[in-house]
């Protein structure tokens, strides 16, 4: 990586050309965390615009939408803004406009109702990100520095970093404003993507303050294969994850994860984790693949209290997964053997 891959990459030919940025964050003093992303998608005339922020009394406030862009110049749609401070370093964010008010996030399960059927408010959220540990992450190249001939990304962002943050600043929504001192996870991809390209991922994300803190990534492509990854923070580097596992406990008929017991091993250590989700919310996208075939994935979104060496931390749990007849797919095959 070079400091110009923290700003805004040459927007290629591929219809679903895609370049994103995410954050995430948590304040365990007050309760109070979320994410925001924007995703360029400037071929197809839109950005992909999320925020969720999950207040303290079990409410959650949420919008997506799609705000029409022309270009791929910079991170800036729909009331939401990232800037580069100073690469590798220092990031903000804000967003201004509206959320809806979920008292029951799960009904986001269906998303024209959900909007329709709650209130909206005003929200203003502006953070500042600073970086706590190395990067990690890239886009791969040839020895002498020229991109590959093949795109080996399976059709999800070529090129894709992480970092662990420590954010401050503030967040508001409707009359209640909370200071925000917590910690959090960034990533930055661009590359071809379509949502439906993994048959089921799931993407762990933690904070136990500046000197601890992991990623956890397993990536099942429909063929039944698995790619194991993520790394995990240890007194301000990071150790590579070689294999991890995933058991996840479910809940409801729409099963959804609820507890997630994971192993990450490196070339040093082995790590038990055990998580206890707080609140979630199902996402949705809908595409045609290039094959035709028309699918329905599912994005659940899972703030969530981490236990690991005896610590306690927070984080976001994400589960994607294919809808085939209404059940997620992973949730069969999870703990199944690799192919």
């Amino acid at each position: 990586m070079e400091p110009r891959d923290e700003y805004m990459h040459a927007l290629e030919e591929a219809s679903n050309f895609n370049e994103s940025m995410y954050f995430n964050v948590f304040d365990p003093s007050e309760q109070i965390g979320g994410f925001l992303r924007l995703g360029n998608r400037a071929n197809e005339g839109y950005a992909e615009l999320t925020t969720c922020l999950y207040l303290p009394d079990g409410r959650v406030a949420f919008t997506y939408n799609r705000p029409q862009i022309a270009h791929n110049d910079a991170f800036d749609a729909g009331g939401t803004r990232f800037e580069v401070v100073t690469p590798f370093e220092e990031l903000r964010t804000t967003y201004d406009g509206k959320l809806a008010m979920l008292t029951e996030p799960l009904q986001m399960a269906n998303p024209r109702k959900a909007f329709t059927e709650n209130p909206w408010v005003e929200a203003h959220v502006s953070l500042t990100h600073r970086g706590v540990s190395p990067m990690y992450g890239g886009e791969p190249v040839n020895d002498d520095g020229t991109p590959l001939a093949r795109d080996y990304s399976g059709g999800f962002a070529r090129g894709h970093y992480e970092q662990h943050m420590a954010v401050e600043g503030t967040i508001r929504v409707g009359d209640d404003e909370w200071p925000v001192h917590g910690f959090g996870l960034r990533d930055h991809s661009w590359g071809p993507r379509f949502w439906q390209a993994p048959w089921w991922y799931r993407w762990l994300t933690a904070n136990f303050g500046e000197e601890f803190g992991f990623v956890v990534s397993i990536i099942a492509s429909r063929d039944g294969g698995r790619r194991y990854g993520g790394m995990v923070l240890r007194d301000g580097a990071y150790e590579h994850i070689r294999h991890a596992t995933i058991e996840t406990e479910w809940t409801g008929d729409d099963q959804y994860h609820a507890q997630v017991r994971a192993t990450a091993t490196t070339a040093s250590d082995t790590y038990e984790i055990t998580g206890r989700v707080l609140n979630l919310i199902p996402l949705r996208n809908r595409r045609e693949t290039p094959e035709g075939e028309q699918l329905v994935t599912r994005i659940s979104e899972g703030m969530t209290e981490w236990s690991c060496n005896g610590m306690t931390g927070y984080g976001l749990s994400e589960y994607l997964d294919q809808m085939i007849d209404g059940s997620p797919v992973g949730a069969a095959e999870e703990a199944a053997p690799a192919a």
